[in-house]
């Protein structure tokens, strides 16, 4: 188990006099007219529901990880990032409760498809693939295993969800939702991303199984957004545990997950409080990514 120290937990912010425009599953989010204040809680989801118990240190990890992926890839392509230690105007005055989860970025007009790269076979993937053969129209060869690394990445766009979960669609479709022209440039961007960050986590011992991109239009110009690569946007795997032929242990809410199997949870609101030794192995798991991909610790 992790050795430290407890932090303050965030679950939801409430600042005298300012009121988010929209609360995610996980982010608060206040509109500043060009710009946007993204917050990232320690409110956690599982099967779509958001649970009552907070995770210590999960807003901070999401936030501090994007910032390193955002600065060690903004080669490929600019982000939305503005600043992550400036708060404007009345927000300043809540800095103690803001700094190190929280980005100021510019306010995009985002693209209306999730932009998911996959590496291996997992998730609802595997279902596809068991069923037709194919992920999302593309055709994979026969025999593939469960978790099994693809021949090579693809790019797998799936429709925003407002309730529930996201839907897997071909790439047709995403050309028709956004144009040829621009489903070519994210699928092209995603798969380099993809590829840059996947390159980066393997010789330091984590698998980027796959992930999802999400990216904005700002005077034209493509704009990667919101989250870069963390536990809840990404399947990673300890690679010294890798075994194709089933799921694998993962760098996220596994814990979670595996709790509320157990307890036979409905999978309907209201969520289950977690017991504490399930809250701190979920941060335990959280923190361990950030510090095996940015090679320091969270502080």
């Amino acid at each position: 188990m992790s050795s430290a120290p407890a932090m303050k937990v965030l679950r939801e912010t409430q600042f005298a006099g300012l009121s988010p425009s929209a609360r995610g599953k996980v982010r608060d989010i206040y509109d500043l007219g060009d710009k946007l204040l993204i917050v990232a809680t320690d409110r956690l989801s599982a099967f779509d529901v958001i649970l009552p118990t907070p995770i210590p240190d999960k807003g901070r990890v999401l936030t501090q990880l994007s910032l390193f992926w955002f600065d060690l890839l903004k080669d490929v392509i600019p982000n939305h990032l503005i600043s992550a230690t400036e708060f404007p105007g009345p927000f300043d005055k809540f800095r103690d409760e803001l700094e190190g989860r929280s980005m100021l970025v510019q306010k995009t007009k985002p693209l209306p498809i999730e932009c998911v790269v996959r590496g291996y076979v997992s998730g609802s993937a595997w279902k596809d693939y068991r069923t037709t053969g194919a992920i999302c129209g593309i055709a994979l060869p026969n025999g593939l295993l469960e978790s099994g690394r693809l021949p090579e990445s693809i790019f797998t766009p799936a429709t925003k969800a407002m309730s529930g979960h996201d839907e897997n669609i071909s790439f047709g479709q995403a050309e028709k939702m956004i144009g040829k022209e621009l489903a070519g440039k994210v699928r092209a961007v995603s798969l380099e991303l993809y590829g840059r960050a996947a390159a980066h986590a393997e010789p330091r011992g984590i698998i980027v199984a796959d992930t999802k991109f999400e990216f904005g239009l700002l005077n034209d110009q493509l704009i990667w957004i919101d989250e870069a690569l963390t536990p809840d946007s990404s399947r990673f795997w300890p690679a010294a545990h890798y075994a194709p032929g089933g799921p694998q242990a993962s760098f996220d809410k596994q814990f979670v997950r595996d709790y509320l199997e157990r307890m036979r949870w409905p999978k309907t609101p209201p969520g289950p409080e977690l017991p504490p030794e399930v809250v701190e192995a979920t941060r335990d798991k959280y923190r361990e990514a950030y510090r095996i991909l940015t090679s320091r610790e969270l502080t």
